[in-house]
Order: structure tokens, then sequence, then C-alpha cells
């Protein structure tokens, strides 16, 4: 069936070149990272030099105290996972939890806070696969940080907020945020006495640096400050739980990806104690149907439909567990099985698989508004605080995805001296026993962080990410079938209108779900509106430009070079030549 051709306007170019190509949510984090390109860095030295950057422009989308999950490939190279997502501290359990009178993990408070895993992730990165020392890399945040750069009105917005509570309950994010400028000096000295680090070669100036923040001055600092007693998303004020010997003992990792093939590529993504392999179920199912076009009728209805299943089977099955039955949740008799689920109506059930006569858990159904703490994107599509993406490419061949989260500045109080707060990703487990992704001391929650890498005959020639807590996957999905089976290019594939499911259990505090919601932007048009309206789904139209954040770098056959980003927002750019 052939595809609804693609606009011939778009926002931006796709961008192509030869000689190296960046992308992120962030102007001055795309244009760190060139610079560093332009300079010789490889593509990882690159991206870690702007994902410093990320933490000092976007505040209110990630930090330090944050996680990430990365994908990548050195020139010729097999696909890798980068892991820096933390695991729950040791005081970190569903009874200790429970004990306290707590029904869900806050979304806001340092109960939340998973094992930072941001900063030694990239450190690690930087070590074994990139080539500058990392004074070299963290100048461009440092500067930023030390000397200003220009202020987001969302960022102003959020501090506005988040003003009364910081003064009223967090006086130390009172302290750092209240006369914000655009200068963050607390943070510019943490990385500066990162970068002074010394060793007798690069590695271990990398890994002393490492050590300073797992078990140096950021791990007391943050095990000084957690003791105290300080205001939840829930209304009460609780002690964390976080020590420093929880941050001694973690270090981030490579691991190897799970992929699948899908229309003569193969797609890899992070394994299932995140999000990443329900993208993968979504296309196996779907690549049973015969119309999969996004912009018609029923290529929609049936979409938000797989999303759905998809999504249910995450919530069901996903988690650090190290027993999720992925070979079959990926196998072409479960996914013929889910293909039969997909009717002329839209469903307003939760329906996970059954397993090898396992029960699937099936999480609390709550409906409603969602409160203070919200890091995702509202059922309205309205943005209250999200995630980072960044995108690179190098002339030699290799390509990093990455999504850095967690830790933006309303997510809990700021630590002094260090100028940046702690994540809050144990808000997407479980205090329910049973479950796949239950509050335990040492697993990981099950993030939402789902960059995506695609391989055509081996070779790696797509990265790409966006935010959305929930929404990642199902704003990729719609990239993948615009550019792999449409034939969109890059830029024209972003730009393209988006939709995503709500008719499941938010991953974000206080857990709620929207039975067949579907939010929709505008300019998908009034004929597949009100078609998805006539078929049952409960539909919230976002406005024309509201929804997805997507980037992307790869290579074309020609072996030239490319990148794309999001005009929604103001504010991702691509740059390259």
């Amino acid at each position: 069936m052939s595809f609804t051709p693609a606009p011939e306007f778009t926002t931006r170019p796709t961008l192509t070149g030869r000689f190296g190509m960046s992308a992120s949510t962030h102007w001055l984090a795309t244009a760190s990272a060139q610079s560093v390109l332009e300079q010789g860095g490889n593509a990882f030295d690159a991206v870690v030099a702007g994902a410093f950057v990320l933490h000092v422009v976007e505040p209110h989308l990630n930090g330090p105290g944050g996680d990430m999950v990365g994908i990548f490939a050195t020139a010729g190279g097999a696909p890798t996972v980068l892991m820096g997502q933390g695991p729950a501290p040791a005081g970190a359990s569903a009874a200790a939890y429970r004990e306290l009178g707590l029904e869900l993990v806050p979304g806001a408070g340092a109960l939340a806070a998973a094992i930072p895993g941001a900063v030694d992730a990239w450190l690690l990165l930087l070590r074994d696969h990139g080539t500058w020392e990392l004074p070299e890399v963290l100048q461009f945040a440092i500067g930023y940080a030390r000397h200003g750069h220009p202020v987001l009105d969302r960022v102003t917005a959020t501090i506005e907020k988040m003003r009364e509570h910081f003064e009223d309950h967090w006086p130390s994010s009172a302290a750092l945020w209240g006369s914000y400028d655009g200068t963050m000096p607390e943070l510019a000295g943490t990385y500066e006495r990162l970068a002074a680090s010394s060793g007798s070669s690069r590695v271990k100036r990398i890994d002393a640096a490492r050590m300073q923040w797992s078990e140096g001055f950021v791990a007391q600092a943050i095990d000084d400050f957690v003791r105290v007693p300080h205001r939840h998303s829930d209304g009460h004020d609780y002690a964390g739980v976080l020590t420093a010997r929880d941050l001694a003992g973690f270090s981030a990792s490579f691991e190897s990806p799970v992929t699948i093939d899908f229309r003569g590529h193969t797609i890899a993504k992070s394994a299932a104690w995140g999000q990443g392999p329900a993208l993968l179920q979504m296309l196996a199912i779907l690549d049973g149907f015969g119309d999969i076009d996004p912009s018609t009728p029923l290529g929609a209805h049936t979409i938000l439909e797989v999303e759905k299943l998809a999504l249910a089977d995450r919530d069901a099955w996903f988690g650090d567990t190290g027993d999720v039955p992925l070979e079959t949740l990926l196998s072409g008799t479960y996914v013929s099985g889910r293909r039969l689920l997909v009717g002329d109506r839209a469903s307003r059930e939760l329906r996970p698989g059954s397993i090898a006569g396992r029960t699937p858990f099936r999480p609390p159904l709550t409906t409603g508004t969602s409160g203070m703490g919200e890091p995702t994107v509202s059922r309205q599509g309205v943005t209250r605080g999200d995630t980072c993406h960044i995108d690179v490419i190098d002339r030699w061949g290799n390509i990093v995805s990455a999504t850095p989260s967690g830790g933006w500045l309303q997510s809990s109080p700021a630590i002094p001296g260090l100028g940046f707060c702690l994540g809050t990703r144990l808000q997407m487990t479980w205090l329910q026993d049973g479950a796949p992704a239950t509050l335990t001391p040492g697993r990981r929650p099950r993030t939402t962080l789902t960059p995506t890498l695609v391989l055509r005959e081996g070779r790696a020639v797509t990265a790409l990410g966006s935010p959305g807590g929930d929404q990642q996957d199902t704003w990729q999905l719609l990239y993948l079938l615009r550019t792999i089976v449409g034939g969109y290019t890059p830029q024209q594939a972003i730009d393209a209108p988006a939709y995503h499911t709500t008719s499941f259990p938010d991953s974000f505090w206080p857990r709620q779900w929207e039975p067949g919601g579907a939010v929709v932007e505008d300019r998908l048009g009034a004929t597949v509106i009100d078609s998805l309206e006539s078929r049952g789904h409960v539909v919230t139209r976002a406005g024309d430009w509201a929804l997805g954040r997507l980037s992307a770098v790869g290579t074309d056959d020609r072996g030239m070079l490319w990148s794309a980003a999001n005009a929604r927002g103001n504010q991702g750019y691509a740059a390259g030549r």
C-alpha cells in the first residue's frame, strides 16, 4: 500500500556532509558537540561534551544527579548499550516504603532517588572510546555554568512555578535558583574539581574523576544532605535513604542490545530492564499489517492499538529481574497472537499477554490528572519537564545516540555545594510485591529512557531518540515507519504530525492512565482524527506542533552523513558539514 506523500516543506533541511554531524534538544549542546568534532575529537568526545552542556542549559530536564541510557557503535563495530541507570539504594525496598505509609514511590523528593548513573556513564564512555582529556571535554559546560548562557523561557517558568515550594520546603533550592541569572557557579565548581583529578595517564585521570564522584566529595555531600527530612510529592516529609556506600558500589557499564529485523533493517535497543524492547514488539506486530501509514485513518488506529498491546506487555513483564521472557515476547508465534487482538474499535482495556502459564502482572489502575513531580509529557501534550537527547556521528563512522534525564531542578532539594539535585527514577517502581519492577535494593527501575540505533547490512546507519517519558518509543515508532517504509527524509519524518496512546498506566507518579486515550497533533487532519473518534478513541487535540522532540544523525548508502532535529519548542538543532 502506498504511503501518504511527505510534504515538500520542512521546518529545516536534512543537513548533509562528509565531516561530522550533531543533533540535540538544545542548540548550545549541538554546537558544543560539533565544535569538538571540528577540533579533531571523535563522536564520543563530542557527545560527552554536549551532554554535560545539557546539564547546564536544560536544568529543568536533566542534571548530574540523574541517569542516562545510550547506544552506540564504533566504526564498523557492533551496537553496544551504555548503561547509566543506577539501581535502587540498599535502603530502598517496597516493604520499607510501605512502612512509611506510602502506596506509591513519591514523584519528588530523595526517597525516589536511584543511585545517580549519568556522570559515571559519560566518563566511562569518554575513557574507553574517546580521545580527549576530561578538562577539554568539560570546558564547554564549565564555561556556560561559570559565565552564563541564554536562559530558556521554560527554565524561568519552571523556577517560578516552584518558587513558593522552594521557599517553604526546599530552602537549598531557593538559595540556588531564587536569583538565577544563567550562571551556575556551584555546578561549575563541581565540574572544575572533577576536571582537576590527577593521574599518570589519561585513563587514570578519568578514573580519578569517577572516584571523586562515587567515593569523594560528591558522594559525601549527597550522603550528608539526604539525611535531612524534606517535603515529598505526597505532602509529607521524609529523609532519603541514598548513602555514600551506595554510590561507591555502582559503576556504569556496557551491555549487549536487543535487536529485531524490520523491512531490511535491524533495530537495536537496550534490554528489558528498561522500556526499549517495547518498540521492537510494536514493529514486529505492525509488520503483519497492510496499512501502517501513520497518516491514514486505518494506519493511525492500528498503530495506536499496537502501542497499547506492547506497553501492556512492558508493564506486565519488563524489569531488572533477570527473568524477562523477552525471546517469547518477540517471537513470531506470540506476536501473531497479539496481532489478532487489534480490532475495528479502540480497546479501553489493559491487555497484557500470558506466557507459558505465567500470570502477567497487572498494575493498579487509577484515572485522573497528574500532580507535582510529573517529569514527562502531560495527557494534553503540555511539557511539564521532560528529558534531553543527543546524537553524534563522525567522519570515521563512530555513531552514538543518548538520552539523559532525571535530576531536574524540580525533582528534589538542591545539594549545597554541588549545584544540582538528585533524580526521581524510583517512581517507576511499584510497592506491590510480585511486579517485575517492584522496588528492590540493587535493582534498576524500569526506565523510559530508550535511544535507538538502526543498522543496515550490519552497519549502523541511524542514531535517533526523543524526550517524552512513556512516549519516547511511540514517537520514534512513527519516525521509523515513515523513513523505513514510507521513504521520508529524516527531517520530513521528524516534522510529520505525531500522536501517541495514553491507554496504559503512566510510568511517573501518580501512575494514572486514560482508558482509550490518544493525544494527537491537530495537523494529523480532521479526516484521521474524526475516524479515530468514531472508532472509540478518546482523542485529545494537543495543537499543531506539540508532540515529539526527536533528533537523529546517520549515513546513507553513498557514505554521506546527515542530521536532523525537531523544531517544536524552538530549541532543538542539528549541525554538521
